[in-house]
């Protein structure tokens, strides 16, 4: 995308920052809609350009994360060649784009210490960090879903189609049986889920 048509995607504060980081690292920006397993992903295409893709339905500060999230693989990509996707190289550089952006002005102050916290040793989703995913989130799931954290005990629920009844509490994450094939699942408290309704 050129121009600034992503500029209502991101905090205010940031469009400076960002404009900067797409004009020097020459890549396309494309916003594209919501995919099920990723909110962003960088390419070298068959012409030798480079794209980044940013899901539409994220909020201004998850956008704002995947997109530095995946301008970091663009970086790390020019000055290393092939490394591990999210290995040493990448998190550094990572961490680097991020520091500008940590800042009350873009990131309000309920999420900031989780950023600060996830940045020490970012994984390959922001997903895996409980606390920082329910932050950019606002503690608010999706109209018509649930947490998994919100429903009682003993609840069926629906994720990707299939039903399962919330167990125990283990640790940070709820044992669920799969009611099709009778497992136990392990599921993080941020996933979103829909209560069955019978």
């Amino acid at each position: 995308m050129r121009g600034l048509g992503w500029a209502n995607f991101v905090p205010a504060k940031a469009i400076p920052f960002v404009e900067f980081l797409i004009n020097e690292h020459n890549f396309t920006l494309k916003i594209v809609n919501q995919r099920a397993t990723k909110h962003g992903d960088f390419r070298q295409l068959p012409d030798g350009s480079f794209q980044i893709t940013v899901n539409n339905n994220l909020n201004k500060h998850q956008f704002l994360l995947t997109l530095i999230h995946e301008i970091a693989h663009h970086v790390t990509h020019q000055k290393f060649g092939r490394v591990q996707p999210h290995g040493q190289e990448w998190k550094a550089i990572f961490q680097h784009l991020m520091l500008p952006f940590l800042n009350p002005e873009i990131y309000p102050k309920e999420i900031l210490p989780y950023l600060a916290n996830y940045l020490k040793n970012p994984k390959a989703s922001t997903d895996a960090d409980v606390n920082l995913s329910l932050a950019l989130k606002g503690n608010i799931a999706e109209t018509g879903k649930s947490f998994i954290f919100e429903i009682p005990y003993g609840s069926l629920f629906v994720f990707k189609n299939t039903i399962y009844k919330r167990g125990n509490k283990r640790r940070t994450r709820f044992e669920c049986l799969n009611m099709s094939n009778k497992k136990v699942y392990l599921f993080n408290q941020n996933v979103e889920i829909t209560v069955y309704e019978k």
